[in-house]
C-alpha cells in the first residue's frame, strides 16, 4: 500500500498550492501536520508565481492499494 500526505496551502492571491509527500509515516497526527505546515508558511520555504504561501487550506492522507492482475 502506498501512503501519501497532501498538504494544501493558499498563496497571496488566494490560489491553491499542493505539496505531496510520498511514503508518509503511519504515526502522523493532525497536530504534527498542522505544525509542519505552519512552519513552512512562517519560514517562507516555498514561493509561487503568484506570491508567498500565507494560509493552510487543508491536508489529507491518501492510501492507495494496488493489486496486480495475472493473466494466464
Amino acid at each position: 500500500m502506498a501512503r501519501k500526505l497532501e498538504m494544501v496551502f493558499r498563496d497571496a492571491l488566494g490560489k491553491i498550492m499542493k505539496i505531496s509527500v510520498d511514503n508518509a509515516d503511519e504515526n502522523l497526527t493532525a497536530d504534527s501536520i498542522k505544525s509542519a505546515m505552519e512552519s513552512i508558511i512562517s519560514k517562507n520555504v516555498f514561493a509561487t508565481e503568484t506570491g508567498d504561501l500565507i494560509a493552510i487550506d487543508g491536508a489529507r492522507i491518501v492510501d492507495t492499494n494496488i493489486q496486480k492482475l495475472d493473466f494466464e
